[in-house]
């Protein structure tokens, strides 16, 4: 009886021996797994915030170069080189604000008709662009408070019916709100000529139709 129970047992013990042996190599290849998917994930992690910051930090200085105002001179056909602002719309002077005095206001519907031009929050002067001085460059608050850029110490204005049109100069020349409207040369002074070829077809018709006003006057 003991002659045949003795392999038996040795041949149960080695199966036994065997299947640790396996077992013990499936956890160490188990945990290696597992600690190499958790370096992975953590690599991945670190890297994120950075990539964020580097997407806000490109974002915020596209948003500061974009946000400028830049007044230059352009040569706009009837009334010469004249102020324009960095999207080439002509630029106006009231008579009625020498100094800086603010005479157009949204309360007297001025600014619908003619739109200031403003500093953006943050900024503290508008760039020179080609043709004009920066020292003639300057601010002056406006009636609600916001910045408005001036040159040679006009504030300066869009006239809405340029219709955002770049090389025109359909307000020229106009009488509203108290004074009237002209372009400004580099000099800083207002151009008085009444603006001449298309540009003066378009300003007679728009005053014939209001009275002499422009159809923005009150």
């Amino acid at each position: 009886m003991s002659t045949t129970v003795r392999p038996h047992s040795g041949s149960k013990a080695r199966r036994l021996l065997g299947g640790g042996v396996i077992f013990g190599a499936a956890v160490a290849v188990a945990a290696c797994g597992a600690s190499a998917g958790t370096s992975a994930s953590g690599s991945g992690s670190s890297a994120s915030p950075s990539s964020a910051a580097s997407s806000a930090s490109a974002g915020a200085a596209g948003a500061t170069s974009s946000s400028a105002v830049t007044v230059s001179t352009k040569n706009v056909p009837g009334v010469g080189t004249v102020l324009v602002n960095g999207k080439g719309q002509t630029l106006y002077l009231l008579t009625s604000e020498k100094g800086g005095k603010i005479t157009c206001t949204a309360s007297n519907g001025c600014t619908q008709a003619w739109p200031e031009t403003t500093l953006p929050s943050g900024t503290t002067a508008a760039k020179a662009g080609t043709g004009v001085q920066s020292s003639l460059l300057g601010t002056v608050k406006g009636a609600t408070g916001a910045m408005e850029v001036t040159y040679n110490g006009w504030p300066l204005y869009t006239f809405s019916g340029d219709s955002g049109a770049a090389g025109v100069a359909h307000g020229q020349a106009l009488t509203s709100f108290g004074g009237t409207w002209y372009v400004l040369n580099a000099a800083g002074n207002p151009v008085t000529a009444k603006a001449t070829s298309a540009n003066s077809k378009s300003t007679s018709s728009a005053s014939s139709g209001s009275g002499g006003s422009g159809g923005y006057g009150y």
